[in-house]
């Protein structure tokens, strides 16, 4: 969500009436509303001034996520680095991450999207429709698999020698590969829970201010049409993320 402050407590003192904010509910959603209540020690910051409200909105999910699960695996300058299903929130924000951290990242991705991600820094963009990643010979230091849509089993051979398989959704099976590849072999699948704070947040919008993380918007809605809204982005027919607006 993004906003201006309306009133604040008594006791507030990061904040005051008129601020330009930002933040993210987490699985407390609720974010669609003309008003919202949040505390102060809870995941909202001063918005980052070179950005609208609606593009800075469409950040925080995808960017928390992104940056809390590229922590579990340290990437190193010059790696090379695949983004599976990088056109979306956690995916585009990955990407961006990634290439701050000096990684040579190539995004997998539908034919519709292959500007959106190239437009965000992509090194190399592979369509999904057209070329399996897995069968053309390269090889990856890290392999993120934001949908899971792939598999360790699949992967495994193009993953260089200490290579890791990042998962951003997982089930019993993957979290068993994990430990199993913690204990043999030198190629390991990463299982990992996105715990965001508001040190995260305030990273996202020192990237946000420095130009590292850019946020392009598909469509706006007004508040009247967000039922619109969600059959436009089910429909698949979207190439960025999708904003609520008031009035």
């Amino acid at each position: 969500f993004s906003g201006e402050v309306e009133a604040v407590g008594k006791d507030v003192t990061r904040f005051k009436k008129g601020d330009p904010v930002f933040g993210y509910r987490g699985p407390s959603m609720g974010a669609n509303a003309e008003y919202l209540c949040v505390e102060e020690n809870s995941l909202v910051c001063l918005k980052p001034a070179n950005i609208s409200y609606e593009e800075v909105a469409a950040v925080p999910y995808g960017a928390l996520t992104a940056l809390n699960l590229l922590k579990k695996v340290a990437i190193q300058p010059g790696q090379k680095v695949l983004i599976n299903g990088a056109s979306g929130s956690i995916g585009s924000a990955a990407l961006q991450l990634a290439k701050h951290d000096g990684a040579q990242v190539t995004a997998v991705c539908s034919t519709s999207k292959m500007d959106f991600v190239k437009a965000l820094g992509a090194d190399k963009v592979i369509d999904y429709t057209r070329e399996d990643f897995t069968q053309n010979g390269e090889t990856y230091d890290l392999i993120f698999d934001i949908l899971g849509r792939s598999s360790f089993s699949r992967c495994k051979n193009s993953l260089k020698p200490n290579g890791r398989y990042l998962l951003a959704s997982f089930k019993l099976k993957q979290v068993f590969q994990m430990l199993w590849t913690s204990r043999f072999g030198t190629k390991k699948v990463i299982c990992a829970f996105s715990n965001e704070s508001l040190a995260d947040l305030t990273t996202i919008k020192e990237l946000v201010e420095a130009g590292k993380i850019k946020s392009i918007i598909d469509r706006c809605f007004p508040m009247e049409q967000t039922a619109d809204a969600h059959r436009y982005i089910e429909s698949g027919h979207k190439t960025s993320p999708v904003v609520i607006v008031m009035g």
